[in-house]
């Protein structure tokens, strides 16, 4: 794809949006960045690109689009803006990043995830295996890593594993990776997408331009996945925990197996897997079947999924003061992935929970706590919302804080020894920190103080 004097407006200046400056700029455009956060609010973003000739349209969503050939929209930016109804009226197709990449490299080794929970542990837990197989590996996408810049500087044999988002999935068109997978699918981010509908159909992008020569992969335990097998136009591999499968990847006599139809071969017992909970045996069997398809050896996998440890802000131990462990799982931004939280950690629980409200209900959320959660704390935007929903279930052990160190004092003055101080917020976080890592690293920071504190 030549760019070359192409002029393209990016909108949205993050990591993608970083990411997606360099690449075009060493690909010879003319870069126009448009954001609604002002200089002072993007100056750490800027920093990495000063030496780059751009032209800024800063504080303002309302940005003009003559003389653009092209938009590259960062995923976050909302669907519905102005310019966009203003570069559909002149022609003007708005990409993501996901499209620009493929774009730029139609034949790479691109690996993509998906799904409502689980695509960070997978996506990282998949590029360690190739890692260790001794591939040049690139882990990107929604999980922290801009994909552009990575895609131009690579080479033919390199890997890609990418965590593709539905709002970056949304904006491509010619899209399409050597492996697709679908780890679930439930209501989320209906503020953005406007409905579950086309929530999915965001998803099915994934593998809706994949061909004979490409694999999917999808969770056979999902009936909504299920339901999709005739619009596959791929090899189709299914993955289940529950499920004996005629071929794919599944669990026999407390072994993870890949069965190929013909011969049944066992990669380690489940008990061996290193992470926590139902959710990440799913999230395990996922990457087994692609680095099956791409041909890693059995024994470097199960090396990996023996000493995984899991990815920060998932289900991860901060801390104990006085017997009382804490974990942070702020990337727990919806309700599903919060009850797989609640699930894979032992009671007695104090959860803190709340943030941004994405426009679902908590009833699932509540109902999940059965008698493992003792006492309820809540912040953020959704605290009133998510208290009204527990006292309808009765749940009454509920306490409304303001802020992270209230939660945290607040959750262990609740705590008797042998408890678990649990943050799973089962919403986003931007109701009151840039991004869930932030909510974390705050959540971690608190309890380390909170140590001080008492030992001090």
């Amino acid at each position: 794809m030549n760019l070359k004097d192409k002029k393209i407006l990016i909108l949205g200046l993050g990591i993608s949006g970083v990411s997606t400056v360099k690449a075009l700029d060493r690909l010879g455009a003319r870069i126009t960045i448009s954001d609604v956060k002002t200089e002072d609010e993007l100056k750490e973003y800027i920093d990495q690109i000063r030496d780059i000739d751009v032209k800024y349209v800063l504080g303002t969503n309302d940005v003009s689009v003559e003389n653009i050939d092209l938009i590259v929209k960062s995923p976050g930016v909302p669907s519905d803006l102005k310019v966009f109804k203003d570069a559909n009226l002149k022609g003007i197709q708005v990409v993501t990043d996901l499209e620009l990449a493929y774009r730029i490299n139609p034949n790479g080794n691109i690996i993509a995830i998906t799904g409502t929970n689980g695509k960070t542990t997978t996506t990282t837990l998949t590029g360690e295996y190739f890692k260790k197989a001794g591939y040049n590996t690139y882990v990107m996408g929604n999980i922290g890593v801009g994909v552009l810049w990575n895609m131009v500087n690579s080479k033919a044999k390199d890997i890609f594993v990418i965590e593709a988002s539905s709002f970056q999935l949304h904006n491509t068109f010619t899209f399409k990776p050597k492996i697709s997978l679908i780890l679930n699918i439930t209501p989320d981010h209906l503020n953005w997408h406007k409905t579950l509908e086309n929530y999915i159909d965001s998803k099915k992008k994934i593998f809706i331009n994949q061909s004979s020569e490409d694999y999917t992969v999808l969770n056979y335990d999902d009936s909504l996945l299920r339901s999709m097998e005739g619009e596959i136009n791929s090899n189709l591999i299914w993955f289940s925990v529950n499920s004996k499968l005629t071929r794919g990847i599944y669990i026999e006599d407390g072994y993870i197996v890949i069965d190929d139809g013909n011969e049944i071969q066992r990669v380690i017992k489940t008990e061996e897997v290193r992470i926590l909970g139902k959710h990440n045996l799913e999230n395990a069997l996922a990457s087994v079947a692609i680095a099956w398809i791409m041909g890693v050896d059995t024994e470097i996998i199960r090396e990996v999924l023996k000493t995984f440890p899991g990815v920060e802000h998932r289900i991860e131990y901060v801390d104990s003061i006085d017997r009382v462990q804490f974990f942070n799982d702020s990337k727990g931004t919806n309700s599903d992935a919060s009850i797989k939280a609640i699930e894979a950690v032992d009671s007695p629980i104090v959860l803190i929970a709340g943030g941004m409200d994405k426009g679902t209900e908590f009833d699932d959320f509540i109902l999940a706590f059965k008698e493992k959660v003792k006492a309820l704390i809540l912040l953020g935007e959704t605290k009133e919302k998510i208290k009204k929903t527990a006292l309808k279930h009765g749940f009454e052990n509920v306490f409304m804080v303001n802020d992270m160190e209230e939660a945290v004092k607040k959750s262990f003055q609740l705590a008797q020894q042998g408890d678990n101080i649990l943050l799973s917020p089962a919403c986003a976080s931007w109701d009151m920190y840039d991004s869930f890592e932030d909510r974390g690293n705050d959540f971690k920071k608190v309890v380390y103080r909170l140590k001080e504190e008492q030992n001090g």
